[in-house]
């Protein structure tokens, strides 16, 4: 098809230009998942690329692609979705991600349990999901088999097996009955779809887990999942540390009450005990809460972190506090998790929407 237009006594030539598939491919996998979720709608053959799992899969493992985001749920319930990268008070980088999936009444007893590539471990009551916030996509799995025992002491974890293209979700509790500390560690596979128990004996278990009567999540780095423990003569109370990614390194933050100030130590040499180091110290004084908990920092070296209710706090490399910014209503408990934005979708292909 061709126009000619007339401009200024010449005429330009306009033709609709067709591009080489190969090339769109790489054009849509440098779009964020907002881009490309609208996308889908432009023609079946767009809809298709897109909806693709070998396409979802390259298009996470582009590392500019990726929009990491924090979601907060409370209550009420409110959901926000907060870009990290974007100013704390641009209204725009915030989005409410839906969970038309829950009960309403559910939100009372709900926890984060966990994230991984784009996915978010829910538990409420006697069920787990995951929970993808981009898409929505989510799949229920039952609790462990030792899960019926209430008065058990949990640490969960979520990770992924890139050696079998498999999702886990790990669950390790300490039976009050028992002898020892820790008695059952059973794990989920997303391709069996099944837990699986491993058996734990008296020389097994790991005594430095009940030091904390407020069980933490694991936290995934590098493949592996880690737990905060510590010996009964740590300098700082379970509660008030934790550990968190700064600048692609392993790090522990630890707040210091008696000088209002947020330490941040990071592992500079990965496994390598001796390699940790204080490099930053980052003062509270400013924050109405008296608490930061750092999350992540952004590609230009900020620090993002909670405010211990339902906001968020921006320092900047030098430890000087840039932004804070109150997302929820709700003062009472939220949940809160750090994730990637992904179009991944779970091994077994059983998700609903």
């Amino acid at each position: 098809m061709r126009n000619n237009i007339a401009k200024g006594g010449n005429s330009m030539e306009m033709k609709i230009l067709y591009l080489p598939r190969e090339l769109i491919i790489q054009i849509l996998l440098r779009l964020p998942v907002k881009s490309l979720i609208r996308f889908k709608c432009v023609c079946k053959s767009w809809f298709s690329l897109i909806s693709d799992p070998h396409f979802a899969k390259t298009h996470f493992e582009l590392t500019t692609a990726h929009t990491h985001r924090i979601v907060f749920i409370t209550l009420t319930p409110q959901i926000r979705s907060i870009d990290l990268e974007a100013s704390l008070n641009d209204d725009s980088a915030s989005t409410s991600p839906k969970l038309n999936f829950l009960l309403p009444g559910s939100y009372f007893d709900l926890e984060i349990k966990g994230s991984c590539r784009g996915f978010i471990v829910l538990r409420c009551s006697s069920i787990i999901y995951l929970w993808n916030p981009s898409t929505g996509v989510h799949k229920q799995i039952p609790l462990p088999p030792f899960g019926s025992n209430l008065d058990a002491n949990y640490f969960f974890g979520f990770g992924y097996d890139h050696s079998k293209d498999d999702y886990l979700v790990v669950s390790m509790c300490d039976d009050p009955n028992s002898s020892t500390f820790l008695s059952h560690f059973e794990f989920f596979s997303l391709r069996a779809n099944t837990w699986k128990e491993l058996e734990c004996t008296a020389s097994t278990h790991f005594p430095y887990m009940n030091a904390c009567d407020d069980p933490r999540v694991g936290f995934l780095f590098n493949g592996a999942i880690y737990w905060m423990a510590y010996r009964h003569y740590f300098d700082h109370e379970p509660t008030y540390c934790g550990l968190w990614v700064f600048e692609e390194f392993l790090s522990l933050w630890a707040m210091d009450y008696e000088y209002d100030t947020v330490e941040v130590w990071v592992m500079k040499e990965y496994k390598v005990n001796s390699s940790w180091e204080k490099t930053l110290v980052l003062s509270i004084d400013d924050i109405p809460t008296q608490y930061f908990s750092p999350l992540s920092s952004t590609k230009i070296g900020d620090i993002i972190g909670i405010d211990g209710v339902t906001g968020l706090l921006k320092y900047n490399d030098k430890g000087q506090l840039l932004e804070h910014r109150s997302y929820c209503n709700d003062l009472y408990r939220s949940e809160m998790a750090l994730y990637s934005e992904s179009l991944l979708s779970l091994p077994d292909g059983n998700e609903q929407v």
